[in-house]
């Protein structure tokens, strides 16, 4: 198999030849990284397991040429001098250097009275039609043979939140206030468009998601989410899918998220990141719905990772893809950004779990 048809057998649950990898690391491990490999040398080469990291990146569309608004004028308190802007004008202070957990966010529409006033903010437009250069990283990517993947993390409900504020959002969704509506739409309807442009390009697989779990709850209950939330994520993805059938839908939310997962299916959702150990089983999972549903992550960052030993890194590893089996249904990885505390000798029991247990099949 090449990495394109082993990611997208392993996916549809249909088999796989070895395991693939992934991870990302915040400033401190790249460091370490850095003096555990020789300059010049791959991940892939260094472990020994090219094909483990075979995956390429598709570009989104692209944003309209358009003067930046002064979004410091959408907020009543001065900002710090640091404070960058995102897209639709969020404000994001501090996080550096790509650490972005470290940020304080602020919310240019925090303070709106009404759906008037959200009509006239200076919306982003995107060039919608313009997807060469997106048709192109796919079929470069697929003349390698690997699989081609478009990124739309914090979709709808992170994006929404960032933009009016997590309690103001709250109010209005729990009074019926117009102006949820009108947000929610506004951001669906960037979202619909944009994973349609994927769709169009060729892309294999989009990663999606919000944050709608804490540690031992829900975020909202389940009539919230399928009031405000469901119908509008599930207009994302059938924006794709009816473009391209096949395209696998990959969705993000960190913590506890186990009464969504019906609905999560229900939408369209083909595979869930990153299935937190610290508060979903992932045994139990697979057993209720692994026959519908594909897994990445398993891994935990708040313990695993950090604390655990090399040993006790291979021993997940190896214990999830068991559990998994033959036919695939899980990316075995971190289940989120690997910081300070965890040691590169875990990451690299990481990889090698993956790298020994795919070979010795």
């Amino acid at each position: 198999m090449t990495p394109h048809q082993n990611l997208l057998s392993l996916y549809g649950r249909t088999g796989y030849e070895w395991a693939p990898v992934s991870f990302s690391l915040c400033p401190a491990m790249q460091e370490k990284m850095r003096a555990a490999v020789p300059p010049g040398v791959s991940l892939g080469e260094h472990f020994d397991y090219p094909e483990g990291f075979a995956v390429a990146s598709v570009p989104a569309p692209r944003r309209k040429a358009q003067s930046q608004p002064d979004w410091r004028r959408f907020y009543p308190e001065p900002l710090h001098p640091d404070t960058s802007f995102n897209d639709y004008g969020v404000g994001m202070e501090g996080g550096h250097e790509g650490t972005h957990h470290l940020r304080r966010m602020h919310h240019p529409l925090a303070s709106v009275e009404s759906v008037e006033q959200m009509q006239a903010y200076p919306w982003p437009e995107w060039e919608w039609d313009d997807t060469g250069h997106m048709r192109r990283a796919a079929d470069e990517a697929h003349a390698k043979g690997l699989p081609a993947i478009g990124s739309m993390a914090c979709s709808l409900w992170e994006t929404a939140w960032y933009i009016r504020d997590m309690t103001m959002l709250m109010v209005d969704m729990s009074f019926g206030d117009p102006k949820a509506a009108f947000l929610l739409d506004r951001i669906t309807e960037d979202n619909a468009r944009r994973a349609a442009a994927f769709a169009q390009a060729g892309t294999d697989l989009i990663i999606t998601g919000d944050d709608i779990g804490m540690q031992h709850s829900i975020m909202m209950s389940l009539e919230m989410y399928r009031e405000w939330i469901k119908p509008r994520f599930a207009k994302v993805i059938a924006a794709a899918k009816s473009i391209k059938p096949d395209i696998l839908i990959h969705y993000h939310s960190c913590g506890y998220i186990e009464p969504y997962i019906p609905d999560l299916i229900e939408m369209g959702v083909d595979i869930l990141n990153p299935v937190q150990p610290e508060c979903m089983d992932f045994a139990k999972l697979h057993a209720e719905y692994g026959d519908r549903l594909s897994f990445n992550g398993t891994l935990g960052t708040q313990t695993t990772m950090p604390f655990g030993t090399p040993e006790e890194v291979r021993r997940v590893v190896c214990r999830n893809l068991d559990t998994a089996g033959t036919r695939g249904g899980l990316l075995v990885c971190p289940t989120h950004l690997l910081e300070p505390e965890v040691p590169w000798e875990n990451v690299e029991a990481y990889v090698c779990a993956c790298r020994d247990y795919s070979r010795g099949r």
